[in-house]
């Protein structure tokens, strides 16, 4: 490669990373003078790289947004991060309907690495191994994810088509809070305006989402991500359990994480130091009870069952098990 064509190439990888670059800071970077620059930036805009002049006192270059996206210069360190994100995403489930796009993105980049690059990647995937299983949850649109993550920024609301997971289709409204990702599936959550209530969907469930005319204003409390999880604590199950529980927070949300339960102190005062085991408030829907009573044994907490009664029944006769298994001294 020739010594300007390296540092046109170079040029392109110091206005990539972002911002704006002053005349002063890139002839610094290249090694050449401030006219030899502005040639280097025109050889760009004849290769259709859309670069723009920012004129004042910190003015200097930039990208511009252009229909094309523009040559990609990356480094040793950002090409395995993109490829190790690009995998991660499609082991744990977080990509959208188009599943062959982060395959061969993937393909790109790897094609164009250098050998010896290429040789260290494909030695850190031979070697990596992941503790869960793949992910096999539906994606989304990616359409769709765009169009709401847009609403989301803006304020806007935006209709959806939706599909109920007892396969009842509908068209609502949505104020759409935002969009989280949680245990290999996206959702988004909102207020409905028709029916004055907050609303988690799921966006593989969407199949279109169009922005509507307007605006709202988004509430204050929560961010997206715990009303997403308050939302499948307090989901409608078969099961509704109250509990009391002696202990802290933490020590119950090791076991009841917020996507489970929901956790109060009714007598909670200002000054109450959280560390202090006390009597605690947990409420939590199930649509079976059985796994419940070994989460509580291995609380090792003292607590008092409320609701239902099946679920004491259940306790019981676990703890029977438990001290019959104890008692044997040889395998029957």
């Amino acid at each position: 490669m020739s010594r300007p064509t390296g540092r046109v190439l170079t040029l392109l990888e110091l206005l990539q990373s972002g911002g704006t670059r002053t005349m002063r800071e890139l002839a610094d970077r290249l090694g050449v003078d401030g006219r030899t620059v502005r040639r280097y930036v025109d050889q760009l805009i004849d290769l259709d790289v859309p670069v723009e002049s920012v004129r004042g006192r910190y003015g200097g270059y930039r990208l511009a947004p252009g229909y094309r996206l523009p040559p990609l210069m990356l480094s040793d360190d950002e090409a395995i991060a993109v490829l190790l994100g690009l995998v991660a995403g499609r082991r744990t489930g977080l990509t959208t309907a188009t599943a062959t796009a982060s395959e061969t993105a993937a393909a790109k980049i790897r094609r164009v690495l250098p050998e010896r690059l290429a040789r260290r990647l494909d030695t850190v995937l031979a070697s990596l191994a992941f503790t869960e299983p793949p992910g096999e949850f539906a994606a989304p649109d990616g359409g769709v994810l765009l169009t709401l993550a847009d609403a989301v920024r803006h304020r806007r609301p935006v209709s959806v088509r939706y599909t109920d997971r007892g396969g009842r289709r509908s068209d609502r409204t949505l104020h759409p809070y935002g969009v989280v990702a949680h245990e290999g599936r996206w959702y988004v959550t909102g207020a409905d305006p028709g029916i004055g209530e907050e609303r988690t969907l799921r966006l593989d469930r969407v199949t279109d989402a169009r922005t509507l005319p307007g605006s709202f204003e988004a509430p204050t409390g929560p961010d997206p991500a715990q009303r997403v999880l308050s939302g499948f604590a307090t989901a409608a199950y078969r099961h509704e359990v109250t509990l009391r529980i002696h202990g802290t927070v933490e020590q119950i949300r090791a076991r009841l994480p917020a996507s489970v339960a929901r956790v109060a102190d009714p007598a909670l005062a200002a000054d109450t130091d959280p560390a202090t085991e006390r009597w605690l408030l947990v409420e939590l829907r199930a649509e079976r009870l059985d796994w419940l009573p070994p989460v509580l044994a291995s609380l090792d907490r003292p607590f008092t069952i409320e609701r239902p009664g099946e679920l004491r029944d259940l306790v019981i006769a676990l703890a029977d098990r438990l001290a019959t298994h104890a008692r044997d001294t040889a395998p029957r």
